[in-house]
């Protein structure tokens, strides 16, 4: 479940990597302890950790580093080079992760007290090197870290799998999509209905498009049925005052042709591995007052003035205000 891809552990971050990273930030992060903001701990920008994460990958057999550091005999640590820069790299044989456990510079061919391989070798002869292990709040990151990729890659496969269903029906019909648990692929999370409708009547043309996601139980009301909605919705229609809502059911209208189109940009982001990414509205909207608390609290969708639907979730205060809301609340009569 964990990557294999080497990471460093904090006391190599915090001790051993005081120099040479290309930005400041995660300095100031490991200063401050705040360990969460950094992850991936592996795409960090330091050249010796891009070194561990691209010597030590998924398979083994593609490994690539010097040897084993021969001067340490209480562990088993590999070593890797970038330019003056050495680590040593321990693979968990439990788990089977690598980590970046020491890292320093080679100097004065290894006579320097500073020297990477001599401070390995006291390390070592003084029985201190077992510190240099991945600690409890190491092993936390890493649970972390392996939860938001499996999500990530779930959501990945949703976005993927509402693709293949729109190019189905982009320019009418119903596609159902079978969404699986992230972390348990054997159970079912949802069955969703998406369906387009090409209406073509006298004086107004567009394309429809329904969504209904109907959750197993046990799931109803969670957080992941929430994402799966939110990520469906996104990738059909990023502009998060597009939607209307009732109950389990999520609809929205579109210029003839625009599913099509839609196949297109979800298709290219896809292809990049890449999530579409929602749009939040850009106005604010004259709503009936009646209708504004129940549906923030719920998350239904009520219908501005100016006939756009949305769930009312930012601050209108902060949004300039929709002149077509602004015009006909204008023109409505005095009382």
């Amino acid at each position: 479940m964990h990557s294999r891809r080497a990471r460093p552990t904090l006391r190599a971050l915090a001790d051993d990597l005081t120099s040479g990273w290309t930005s400041p930030l995660p300095q100031r992060y490991l200063r401050d302890k705040r360990y969460d903001e950094l992850h991936p701990l592996s795409e960090l920008p330091h050249p010796i950790i891009a070194k561990a994460a691209g010597s030590f990958g998924a398979d083994p057999e593609e490994d690539t580093f010097v040897g084993q550091i021969v001067s340490v005999t209480r562990l088993r640590l590999l070593e890797i080079k970038s330019a003056q820069w050495r680590g040593a790299v321990w693979e968990d044989p439990e788990s089977g992760v690598c980590w970046l456990v020491a890292a320093g510079l080679a100097k004065g061919e290894h006579k320097d007290h500073d020297d990477f391989y001599q401070h390995a070798k006291r390390e070592n002869d003084s029985g201190d090197v077992a510190r240099w292990l991945p600690a409890d709040e190491d092993k936390r990151l890493l649970r972390r870290e392996t939860a938001a990729r499996l999500m990530t890659e779930w959501e990945l496969e949703v976005q993927r799998q509402v693709l293949e269903a729109l190019r189905c029906v982009h320019d009418g019909g119903t596609r159902r999509i079978e969404v699986r648990q992230p972390r348990h692929v054997e159970r079912k999370l949802a069955v969703v209905d998406l369906t387009v409708t090409a209406v073509r009547d006298e004086g107004y043309e567009a394309d429809e498009i329904l969504l209904e996601i109907d959750t197993v139980h046990g799931s109803i009301g969670t957080n992941l049925e929430w994402q799966l909605t939110m990520r469906m919705l996104i990738a059909l229609s990023p502009p998060v005052q597009s939607w209307d809502r009732y109950k389990d059911a999520y609809s929205t209208i579109a210029e003839p042709g625009a599913w099509t189109e839609r196949t297109v940009q979800l298709a290219a982001l896809v292809e990049a591995n890449e999530l579409a990414v929602s749009q939040l509205g850009t106005s604010s909207h004259y709503v009936h007052t009646r209708h504004l608390a129940g549906s923030t609290i719920e998350g239904r969708a009520v219908r501005a003035m100016c006939g756009v639907y949305f769930v009312p979730t930012q601050d209108h205060e902060s949004m300039p205000k929709c002149e077509t809301c602004s015009t006909r609340f204008d023109e409505l009569p005095e009382q």
